[in-house]
């Protein structure tokens, strides 16, 4: 699956739980840029095995990240534009403090 494949997958789950689908879906919809098979080297060596494993997930993970990343940037750049009084940047900031305040 290609980088712009898997941050469409992102986009896309985040519109679906705007959307109000199910999160069983959605969870779905992202299990499927992890990959289901894995080639990892002939050794009984487990940093060997864990590190093949590793650079193979590393890709999809880091696009899915990126596509989280712009989709948050272009929705906060909407949102910025907009004359709200609040801006991203303090939105994030009280989501934060909600957020400690909860594992406290």
């Amino acid at each position: 699956m290609t980088e712009s494949e898997i941050q469409l997958k992102a986009i896309a789950a985040l519109t679906a739980l705007r959307g109000g689908v199910a999160q069983d879906y959605v969870s779905d919809l992202l299990g499927e840029i992890i990959p289901t098979q894995f080639l990892v080297p002939d050794t009984d060596d487990a940093v060997e095995v864990g590190s093949a494993i590793l650079d193979q997930l590393t890709h999809p993970v880091s696009a899915l990240v990126r596509g989280f990343i712009l989709a948050f940037e272009t929705v906060a750049d909407a949102y910025d534009q907009t004359e709200s009084g609040t801006s991203t940047e303090q939105l994030l900031q009280a989501l934060a403090l909600a957020i400690a305040s909860d594992t406290e």
